[in-house]
């Protein structure tokens, strides 16, 4: 089959070249039933199925026969589907008239054309033609998706997750503004019935201490990930999943509208706020990270606790990304975690469900992708679907490293001077050895 057939589109073949294409696959015996008789081109062609060939008026005998131009059918097929959109770059001319006279400018344009017609529409545009085109398909997509990190993907994916997060805690400050300004009425609905709120006595100071745990969980986990080995890929980590769990408690917090659970906070719906002062009081929760010694002052946003869901994620990233021998530090962290949540509900800050569900949500959401970050080639060899059905840990962890190993470096490296120490760093510790001058060459001698 000639290189003029090969290239062509199938749906607009000729006899002729269906004619060629039963050579080229040692069925020629049946061109003249085929393409002679029965009119078969590219479009046709197709079309044809098993049954068409068993039966009348085809009724080819041979069976053998029957899977072989099948099999061809299938792989011409398959050609055309691959579907192929194109990206074509072109000169554009325009006429522009500047004081009477008419100016000939010459505009470098791109397009994305999907078929025949969009095509042949955008080189009639052209002053020269076609210039480039590129196949743009979804297996390119995921090819490039999936393929393994460099350190410029890797700090792509960092920034893409960093603008995510930041995205969804800037929603989440929006939606607190909204449940805000639709609070329920505390004279008309009191406080729910709350196992724990009923019998812990109201503590003033409580949920500022909460905060201030908070910050001290905050100070060991970011020096650990300044000095962890691997922190661009645990920094993409930790932003992808804050920014889904508050994207999460987004939608929570707007399906119900759950009663103040305290009478000590004076809470009031804001019914009349214009929307400059709802995005205003957004931005003054979003640029204060929702922190009540920032004076943040928010209502309504119960279901569920977002103070809980950072202290526990926070928790669950030191525990994973430092060594298993560092049980003091385990044991002081999650220590911490249970008295921040202690805290919140001795403040009557939240219910006990809000508490209980923040926990569980951001514990499973860390296991969940985790498991599939330390498994994803595995899992979606398997399953396709997989990049339906995770789609974020799917782009941001395809082609990682999956689990890492807890190794530490200094991020800076820092110059030796002679006559000082010098700090080198390895993978595993952060070693100093001291050197000094030796003898009148200038040559080093190093001391361990």
């Amino acid at each position: 089959m000639g290189k003029e057939v090969v290239d062509k589109d199938v749906s607009f073949w000729s006899y002729n070249d269906v004619e060629n294409w039963l050579k080229s696959i040692k069925m020629e015996k049946y061109a003249k039933l085929l393409v002679h008789e029965h009119k078969v081109d590219g479009k046709c062609l197709l079309s044809i199925t098993d049954e068409d060939l068993k039966n009348p008026p085809v009724a080819i005998k041979c069976l053998g026969d029957i899977k072989q131009i099948m099999f061809g059918i299938e792989q011409l097929t398959a050609r055309s589907r691959a579907a192929t959109e194109l990206l074509v770059e072109f000169n554009e001319q325009n006429h522009v008239q500047i004081s009477g006279e008419d100016i000939l400018t010459t505009t470098r344009k791109s397009e994305v054309v999907s078929d025949q017609d969009s095509l042949l529409n955008t080189l009639s545009r052209s002053v020269d033609g076609l210039s480039t085109v590129q196949l743009i398909s979804r297996d390119e997509i995921i090819r490039q998706v999936e393929s393994p990190d460099t350190l410029t993907k890797s700090v792509a994916k960092l920034f893409i997750a960093f603008l995510y997060s930041l995205s969804s805690f800037l929603i989440t400050a929006f939606v607190m503004v909204l449940v805000h300004d639709r609070v329920p009425d505390t004279k008309t609905y009191p406080p729910l019935p709350d196992i724990v709120l009923d019998n812990v006595p109201h503590i003033p100071w409580a949920f500022d201490m909460c905060e201030i745990i908070g910050m001290i969980l905050s100070i060991i986990w970011f020096t650990i990930l300044l000095f962890h080995k691997e922190r661009i890929v645990i920094a993409r980590r930790m932003f992808s999943l804050l920014g889904t769990v508050f994207l999460l408690r987004c939608f929570t917090m707007m399906i119900t509208s759950l009663s103040v659970p305290g009478i000590h906070l004076q809470c009031e719906a804001r019914p009349n706020t214009t929307m400059s002062e709802k995005i205003t009081k957004a931005l003054h929760i979003w640029s204060n990270l929702g922190m009540s010694l920032h004076g943040v002052r928010s209502c309504g946003d119960y279901m569920f606790s977002g103070h809980t869901t950072v202290i526990t994620m926070i928790c669950h990233f030191i525990t994973e990304y430092t060594p298993s021998t560092w049980n003091g530090l385990h044991t002081i962290t999650w220590v911490l975690n249970s008295f921040a949540i202690f805290l919140i509900l001795a403040a009557h800050e939240h219910y006990s469900i809000d508490v209980f569900i923040a926990f569980y949500i951001s514990s499973r959401m860390f296991l969940y992708y985790h498991a599939y970050a330390y498994n994803h080639a595995n899992i979606t060899a398997s399953d396709d679907r997989m990049r339906v059905w995770f789609p974020l840990g799917w782009f941001f962890e395809y082609g990682s490293v999956g689990k890492v190993e807890n190794e530490y470096s200094i991020p800076i490296p820092i110059p030796c001077f002679r006559n000082t120490e010098c700090i080198e760093s390895s993978p595993n510790v952060i070693k100093s050895s001291a050197i000094r001058k030796s003898g009148r060459n200038g040559k080093a001698k190093k001391y361990n």
